[in-house]
């Protein structure tokens, strides 16, 4: 029965490290479930930059409920929304890529018409989410299983190692 698990577990990973590759410039994604628990695994080409998961306080008969429903979108959808909006307000992600990526790519000018509320950061963030970043992700039946697999993704369950912006310490 353990095997199994790790079986599985295995595939998932796999799927989270060489998938289909998705680009944030082509959201929306109609191959993500509009209400789902999963995790998704964010690139920078080659190299494993986030890990991530939503829907952590659903479960199986919650998502069939909702979706029979019609419920508004929850879980993988709404947070890969969330992240490709670039807005840093209450998203984690779009946080640490201004402030591992696109602050260290900013001229004074910049940074003053940022302060003089002429340009915002916001959008910066989102132009380099579209233009250089990528995802893979998987479904999961419920909420406690994608923060099963984010966990030991972020210890560097992966080949590609642990990521870049969120690994466990």
């Amino acid at each position: 029965m353990m095997k199994a698990a790790e079986d599985h577990d295995r595939r998932l990973y796999t799927k989270l490290e060489r998938g289909r590759v998705y680009h944030f410039q082509d959201w929306p994604n109609p191959a993500i479930p509009l209400i789902s628990a999963g995790v998704y695994t964010v690139w920078s080409d080659a190299t494993l930059i986030y890990v991530g998961m939503a829907g952590r306080s659903l479960n199986a008969t919650d998502v069939m409920r909702l979706r029979s429903q019609g419920g508004k979108p929850t879980g993988l959808f709404s947070r890969l929304n969330s992240h490709v909006s670039g807005r840093r307000s209450g998203d984690q992600f779009c946080i640490y890529v201004g402030d591992r990526f696109v602050m260290r790519t900013l001229r004074p000018r910049q940074i003053a018409s940022i302060a003089a509320g002429k340009l915002s950061l916001d959008r910066l963030v989102q132009s380099y989410i579209h233009q250089h970043l990528s995802y893979r992700f998987i479904e999961t039946p419920d909420g406690k299983t994608a923060f099963r697999i984010e966990s030991s993704i972020r210890r560097g369950a992966l080949s590609a190692g642990k990521p870049l912006l969120n690994a466990a310490r």
